[in-house]
């Protein structure tokens, strides 16, 4: 044996990172099941079922293929090398570069070998090139650059129907008496039925675990939600749970897919004609603009960028989000519910519904960073804080995004159907079944009007703070309101 090669639980992928180079005669694959993982924090068994079992099922496939795996349960990653070391002595150990600044200075000290990670289509030093010549990070232009230098839904030089965003036309809100195709189901086999009793937990039936149920989940997704996805994608309806979505960012985000073969797969099935350019573009934007834009800033920003908290948001997180019998709103109660239940929402309840209430709430940027690593399926560090901090909360005080992702219960109603026979009306701001997120909107510009005085992007909406005639009242409701969040009683 000439040396070890580590796969963290999110490079489950035989084809790149360390294991493309890996020798089945000389190499000995290691992976760590630590404690840190398993009981470290409160996550959602979902996630810990999905992790644990995909790489035991990886294991198994590479000892199938006829590598040398060795699958360790240990107090620390480390502490799992230490143990092979009493065993096989010292062995230079090689690992593509992790996901997190905590788990690069960890290995990194215990002397661990890197191989550049090519699990995004971006090299981590290629995105920091550009982002050093940018006046605003702006997304859109790193987007279209990505489309040129991958030569993705191009025709020659110019976007392929001759325009980069078809944004516009993918903002639908939930149709009604729709037929919503049903999703995967997937059964579960004797490492699943192992790993789920180790966890004293029942699995649902949501989630692939292995790399071939993965690829058949990107299939019937190509197959039978690719041409609606971008109608609905920013919509939200109580009546089904995914909508069009692909659902694979939990197999992207641990190794089990890879973007490349995503977007190979995407173009294909576009070129075949029946899929409108409007669905095809914003799937690929997805993939190949957000995702990588992301990951990107995760690494350009630095380790300190998670600990910001520009607005002085202080309020912790309320213990509705850990439980959603504790509130009346629809919204809420139905997306932590789903949460719940599965361990996922797309991304507008992200977004405009758990990332807006924290945000014009107040809550605590970092208890709220928290909380979404630990209850999504597909959570990671480099997803979580620049979405968190950033996008969802503007803890940044707007380095990632221009101007904060707030609104009212007017965008809830409009794009969903959760405020139907809910208790509040998302039209009040004022009075005991005036909407929450109405009243903590215009009391959110209110609190930071300061701060966004030379905004030009929300100069409208402090206008119209300024012709608030029950001001006095609705700061007197906010505080209800904020009370009542605290009490867990909302």
């Amino acid at each position: 044996m000439k040396r070890i090669i580590y796969v963290p639980h999110d490079q489950l992928n035989e084809e790149f990172g360390a294991l493309a180079t890996a020798s089945k005669s000389e190499d000995l694959i290691v992976l760590v099941e630590s404690a840190r993982m398993t009981s470290g924090r409160p996550w959602h068994p979902e996630r810990l079922f999905f992790l644990i079992s995909s790489a035991r099922h990886f294991a198994k496939e590479l000892e199938n293929h006829g590598y040398k795996v060795q699958y360790i349960k240990a107090a620390t990653t480390t502490a799992g090398f230490d143990e092979i070391k009493k065993s096989l002595g010292e062995l230079p150990i090689y690992c593509t570069q992790p996901s997190s600044f905590r788990q690069h200075e960890n290995l990194q000290n215990y002397g661990v070998n890197f191989i550049e990670n090519d699990f995004f289509l971006t090299p981590r030093n290629l995105f920091a090139s550009w982002a050093k010549t940018q006046k605003s990070f702006l997304m859109e232009n790193f987007y279209r650059k990505q489309r040129v230098h991958l030569n993705v839904l191009m025709d020659g030089s110019k976007p392929v129907g001759g325009e980069w965003n078809f944004d516009k036309e993918n903002r639908l809100p939930p149709p009604k008496n729709y037929n919503w195709p049903k999703y995967l189901t997937h059964e579960r086999d004797e490492i699943d039925l192992e790993v789920a009793s180790e966890l004293g937990y029942e699995p649902k039936s949501y989630w692939a675990t292995t790399r071939k149920a993965a690829l058949t989940q990107l299939d019937n997704f190509l197959k039978i939600h690719f041409a609606n996805f971008g109608p609905y994608e920013d919509a939200t309806t109580t009546e089904n749970w995914a909508l069009h979505h692909s659902l694979i960012s939990p197999y992207l985000n641990n190794g089990l897919l890879h973007p490349s073969e995503v977007i190979d797969a995407a173009q294909k099935r576009f070129a075949k004609g029946d899929i409108p350019i409007a669905s095809a573009e914003a799937f690929v934007r997805q993939i190949i603009g957000w995702r990588e834009y992301v990951n990107g800033m995760y690494w350009f920003l630095g380790e300190q960028y998670r600990n910001h908290n520009q607005l002085n948001a202080n309020l912790d997180l309320p213990s509705l989000f850990r439980d959603s019998d504790k509130t009346q709103m629809n919204c809420m109660k139905n997306t932590i519910a789903d949460i719940e239940e599965r361990g996922w929402v797309h991304h507008i309840p992200r977004l405009m519904i758990l990332s807006n209430f924290a945000l014009i709430a107040g809550v605590n940027p970092q208890q709220y960073l928290d909380w979404m690593r630990e209850v999504f399926i597909d959570a990671a560090e480099w997803v979580m804080v620049p979405n968190v901090i950033g996008m969802g909360v503007h803890a940044d005080g707007g380095v990632m995004m221009t101007k904060p992702y707030a609104a009212g219960g007017a965008y809830i109603s409009r794009m969903t159907n959760y405020c139907k026979g809910c208790y509040f009306d998302p039209k009040k701001r004022v009075g005991d079944n005036a909407c929450p997120f109405t009243t903590l909107y215009w009391d959110f510009l209110d609190r930071n009007r300061e701060n966004f005085s030379r905004n030009h992007r929300i100069a409208q909406q402090l206008r119209g703070l300024d012709r608030l005639s029950d001001l006095p009242e609705l700061r007197q409701r906010a505080i209800e309101v904020l009370q009542r969040a605290k009490a867990g009683s909302l």
